[in-house]
Parts: structure tokens; C-alpha cells; sequence
């Protein structure tokens, strides 16, 4: 199994702090954003290579980040640089999923990830939910908020967890499960992954595809065991850094 990271992103929201430096590589107490979720997906035995996505403006950091931390993980990392260097010009997050599995390229399950969280749970835990099922599958968890459900991804689900349609930012959404940017596509599958945009899947964002994929073949939906910190605006990376920046305080 692959991880592929998508951080092709330009982080517009952060202003000044991420003008000229990637979003994932911010600092959150010792580690970085996106050094924090590696951490743990690296000791997940299925996988067995990083790939990480991101834009020309920002790819010598990655690289040079990767060289200083090669020692890190047991499993090699590889960046993959979407040629783009603004925000106006960028590929969107399902693009730069298909140039990182075409360019590599990959005949393997993916575990897809946005780098801009911190989470507190394991990635194994939807690996392992995934084998059980034998189906790409999505996260979800319960959002109450009407508000806050009409701006991201929802699904509805059976009783086994089995996704019976997706839809993004919702008007009127038909259920309580929310999804966030992680997801987990089997190699069986990979064919739909490649010729999605081409079959009139969205490109922004990585949801996009999840909604596509959902209405083409079957997936299943893992509830998160725990929660997320979403970091998306100054305020809330700030928010990250005291709450959770002294060392080892998210173990």
C-alpha cells in the first residue's frame, strides 16, 4: 500500500506564514504538521512508500525536509513536484493524486491523505477496516451541525457501514456523517481512480473523487475512533501550537 500525501496546496487562508512555505511543514512544538501523521502511518505494516505531492513554488522544501528527515521512517519518501507556482494556476487535489500515481508510477492500494490535520487515532485502524471490508472506504464521523455539514463532503450508510451516496456541501444534507480528506482506494479500483476526471469527476478537491468512486463502485465508510484538529486559518494553526505543541503531548 502506497500513502499518497496531497500538499499541492498554497495555504492563502495562513497569509504571510505560508506565502513562501508549505502549509504541511509548519511547526506544532518540535515536529512539523505533516511529520506528526507520518509517524504514525509509518508503522503501519502495509505500507511501504510516502509519496508526496506538491507544487514546483514549494517541492525544493519537501525535498529538503525529506533529506534531513531520511532517518525518520523506515519506509522512503518520495516528492513529486505538479509543476504549478500559484494558487491561480494550480492542478486541484484529484490531478495531483493522478500525476502522483501515474508519475511513480503505482499498481498498489493508497492510502489518500490531506496534510493538514492533526488526529488523534491511528491510520491502522482504517487500514484494518478497509482488509475487513475488501472495498475502498472513506472516514466519517458524526457533525451535528447543519452549518458546518452544508461545507464538506456527507454520506449516507446502511447498517453494515456500506456508502449509499455522497454528496459534496449539501443544501439539505440526508445524514449526520461527515467526511474528511482521508481515504483508502483499492488496487482494484484503480482503473475508475485513473480515468476519473476524464469520465467528468470534479478536480478542486480530493471529496471530489470520493463522490465519484462512490457512484461507481462499492465503498464503506470507517466512523473515526477519536477526533481530528483541522488546521485551515492562522487562528486555528495557533490554536494547534498551544494546545498541543509542548513534545510528545499528542501520545
Amino acid at each position: 500500500m502506497k500513502c499518497i500525501v496531497i500538499a499541492a496546496g498554497y495555504a492563502t487562508r495562513l497569509g504571510e506564514l505560508t506565502r513562501n512555505f508549505p502549509k504541511p511543514l509548519l511547526k506544532i512544538g518540535e515536529n512539523t504538521i505533516l511529520g506528526r501523521m507520518l509517524d504514525d502511518i509509518d508503522t503501519i505494516p502495509d505500507i511501504d512508500e510516502h509519496i508526496i505531492v506538491t507544487n514546483h513554488k514549494f517541492a525544493p522544501i519537501f525535498e529538503k525536509w525529506a533529506e534531513e528527515n531520511c532517518g525518520r521512517w523506515k519506509k522512503p519518501i518520495t516528492i513529486v513536484d505538479d509543476g504549478t507556482e500559484t494558487n491561480d494556476t494550480r492542478l486541484g487535489a484529484v490531478c495531483d493524486l493522478l500525476l502522483a500515481i501515474n508519475g511513480v508510477p503505482v499498481d498498489d492500494d493508497l492510502l489518500v491523505v490531506a496534510a493538514d490535520n492533526l488526529l488523534f487515532f491511528s491510520f491502522r485502524e482504517f487500514v484494518d477496516f478497509a482488509r475487513t471490508k475488501a472495498t475502498s472506504c472513506i472516514m466519517c464521523h458524526e457533525q451535528p451541525s447543519v452549518e458546518k455539514l452544508q461545507r464538506t463532503g456527507v454520506v449516507e450508510l446502511d447498517e453494515q457501514m456500506k456508502v449509499l451516496s455522497m454528496e459534496e456541501k449539501p443544501k439539505v444534507p440526508k445524514s449526520h456523517w461527515a467526511v474528511p480528506p482521508f481515504y483508502i482506494y483499492m488496487k482494484k479500483d484503480l482503473g475508475l481512480v485513473r480515468h476519473s476526471v476524464e469520465n467528468g469527476c470534479g478536480k478542486d478537491a480530493p471529496g471530489n473523487l470520493a463522490h465519484y468512486m462512490v457512484e461507481h463502485t462499492v465503498m464503506h465508510a470507517w466512523p473515526m475512533s477519536a477526533g481530528r484538529f483541522d488546521i485551515g486559518s492562522l487562528d486555528t494553526y495557533y490554536e494547534a501550537v498551544e494546545k498541543y505543541g509542548k513534545k510528545d503531548s499528542l501520545s
